[in-house]
């Protein structure tokens, strides 16, 4: 299948036409994701799509394979072998985020605040979930991990800009799957336009939020309200239901987590928290993969259908495809990798895929909500708080920012302008990537502690 590509001077001036969901849209189309993007960022080189003249040639799928397949499973076992590992997975990362706020409080003696010194600037709280994020490659590890470091007592003040910070970070990857389209000048400038519109909305949610936070706790409160409502007492059924299932899940989970915790007994404190986190953390982002995984082997395929049926029917349609999809692959950089390639080849206009990518960045809390289950009485309602602190940030700043039209051009506008730039000059590319994501972040945080 060949298509056409014309000219264009900006992603908003020449829009592509809308995808008819009744259409066949070739599956080879729609990239197929890699097992491993949430942790390799060469993730790029797979989904590159390169445009010739006038023919466009994309790379051949690879086909996705479960780790079950190796035991000789086919078919229907192999189906449930998959969901009984998602299962087990899910068991497993809840467990973690248990052991990692044990182990913190542990670490700390009760003094997470004075360790997190450095930090209280929120400027460089906020560095950190940037860095943290874009060096993994996976927001949802670093949610969950400071949703266990908060049941362990680290300051919500802290968590709050660190989660911040780990939505910034989790959009290099489509940033990095843009550049496998920069030999294509065109080709590159919509790739690299459409990717740099989820930094550009996330930048412009922390540019409004962060400095709302600092002087009216808004978030905190909030969460904070809410957290209560479902954990408290004098929460009604609302914390009937919610304590009762985590009362059974973290039940559910304690033999594990149990037997984490005697394992190292033996190693006196702090050195025995320490390792607790450390064990905790190599399990949240092996299990976080692993989920990944076989999602994807499960889902998406499926996943692909709700975006060719959904992207470009509108604003709604658009946010809740972005929320199913990554629901479904639990992956937010899986979710917005998938479709820089198709606003690439002009298949997707940007402000078509413009809500899909907010919905992204609101189906990646999922997993931070069900890491709070983890945790129990005092420790469970901040645990808890600090996941409903991303939910309630990215479905305010996609209220706010694309719900007033002055704002939601914003994002439009930036992404343009960055795709033009480092269209005509890869030099603008290398600047926003390091810059944004490592240079400036590792500044702020190096020149805090050394003054």
């Amino acid at each position: 299948m060949t298509t056409s590509i014309a000219p264009e001077k900006s992603v908003l001036e020449n829009p592509a036409p809308a995808v008819d969901s009744g259409a066949a849209v070739d599956a080879g189309s729609a990239v197929t994701s890699d097992a491993t993007v949430e942790s390799s960022p060469a993730f790029a080189s797979s989904t590159a799509v390169e445009v010739s003249g006038s023919a466009e040639s994309r790379t051949s799928p690879q086909r996705l394979s479960s780790p079950f397949e190796r035991l000789g499973l086919t078919g229907r076992g192999l189906s449930i072998a998959n969901w009984l590992g998602v299962a087990v997975a899910v068991y497993v990362l809840i467990s973690a985020v248990g052991v990692i706020g044990t182990g913190f409080q542990g670490a700390t003696g009760g003094q997470a605040e004075s360790l997190f010194s450095f930090a209280t600037n929120p400027f460089v709280a906020l560095m950190i979930g940037i860095v943290a994020t874009a060096l993994i490659q996976s927001s949802t590890t670093t949610t969950s991990i400071v949703v266990g470091l908060t049941a362990g007592g680290l300051p919500m003040e802290i968590a709050i800009p660190m989660l911040m910070g780990a939505n910034v970070g989790t959009t290099l990857t489509s940033t990095l799957v843009s550049l496998g389209m920069v030999r294509d000048k065109e080709s590159f400038r919509r790739g690299f336009t459409a990717a740099s519109i989820h930094d550009c909305f996330n930048l412009l949610a922390v540019i409004i939020f962060l400095p709302l936070e600092m002087m009216f706790g808004v978030l905190e409160r909030l969460s904070g309200w809410l957290s209560a409502q479902a954990a408290g007492s004098d929460g009604g059924l609302f914390a009937a239901i919610f304590g009762g299932v985590g009362s059974t899940i973290k039940g559910a989970t304690q033999p594990l987590t149990v037997t984490l915790e005697s394992s190292v007994s033996f190693i006196p404190q702090p050195w025995q928290g320490i390792v607790l986190v450390v064990v905790g953390v190599a399990l949240i982002l092996a299990v976080i993969n692993f989920i990944g995984t076989l999602l994807k082997v499960l889902m998406v395929g499926r996943a692909e259908q709700v975006l060719h049926a959904a992207i470009g029917r509108g604003s709604f349609s658009g946010i809740a495809s972005g929320t199913l999809m990554t629901v479904m692959v639990q992956s937010s950089t899986t979710t917005t990798a998938l479709v820089i390639p198709l606003a690439g080849s002009g298949k997707f206009s940007l402000k078509q895929i413009y809500p899909f990518t907010l919905g992204a960045n609101i189906g990646t809390t999922l997993t931070a909500l069900i890491a709070a289950f983890a945790f129990s009485g005092p420790a469970g309602q901040f645990a808890l708080q600090a996941a409903l602190v991303h939910l309630l940030y990215n479905l305010l700043a996609v209220s706010i920012i694309y719900g007033l039209p002055g704002l939601r051009q914003v994002p439009l506008r930036g992404a343009t302008l960055i795709g033009n730039l480092g269209a005509e000059n890869k030099l603008y590319v290398a600047l926003w990537v390091l810059g944004i994501f490592l240079v400036l972040p590792l500044g702020i945080i190096g020149l805090t502690v050394l003054l």
